[in-house]
């Protein structure tokens, strides 16, 4: 049969390898919205992790945990109380309106993965979408093909959306800090009070390491 030919031939591996990956970005999706971002849930957990940011000696030693003046918590280093979520969250990066979900301490790698399959997945949609336009200056053809030419700069707008977040976030990754740090540097306390601009940038590979790792 064509089918079985096709598939000798290799012809079904690429639709089949696509179909996978919309798959794997779709179940990535929900993991990252559904999962917890890294809620500050008890006061034994906030000072755990405070134990662990103190660590590093740029940071200023006097600059101690404060209360939450929302969920009432003690809030370790680096995190923050997101209003929406109504939760305290570690290593807070922002709140994504596209997931419904605050991205913190434990989905933040998870959310880069998603992020980057679907780079993948609508660059090769737009290549097949591309493909199926075959140009003519003509109205006939424009009435056959708009919906085709409309998914293209739709898929061609998601793409550069998800380029410039995709590349956003692994520069801060790579300097380890936060979109929330970077954005209100001058308001948090223990960046204001540092010496270094950055007190917890340990090189570029360390940073990628522990951050992935």
């Amino acid at each position: 049969s064509d089918l079985q030919k096709q598939e000798e031939r290799g012809e079904l591996l690429q639709p089949l390898i696509f179909v996978l990956l919309v798959l794997c970005s779709v179940l990535l999706y929900f993991k990252v919205s559904l999962m917890d971002p890294g809620f500050v849930k008890s006061e034994e957990e906030a000072g755990k992790s405070e134990e662990q940011s103190m660590v590093i000696p740029q940071v200023p030693s006097n600059i101690k945990m404060r209360r939450c003046g929302y969920c009432m918590v003690k809030q370790p280093m680096r995190a923050k109380h997101c209003q929406l979520c109504q939760h305290c969250v570690r290593r807070y990066d922002h709140h994504c309106p596209w997931i419904e979900n605050c991205v913190g301490e434990k989905n933040h790698p998870l959310f880069i993965v998603y992020l980057s399959v679907q780079l993948v997945v609508l660059l090769w949609g737009g290549h097949i979408a591309w493909s199926g336009l075959n140009f003519e200056r003509s109205w006939d053809w424009l009435q056959h093909n708009i919906l085709l030419l409309m998914s293209f700069l739709l898929i061609v707008i998601f793409t550069i959306v998800v380029l410039l977040l995709l590349i956003s976030h692994l520069y801060l990754i790579s300097c380890n800090t936060t979109t929330w740090e970077f954005m209100s540097h001058h308001r948090i306390s223990y960046l204001r009070h540092s010496e270094l601009e950055n007190p917890f940038d340990q090189g570029v590979i360390l940073n990628l390491w522990r951050f992935f790792c």
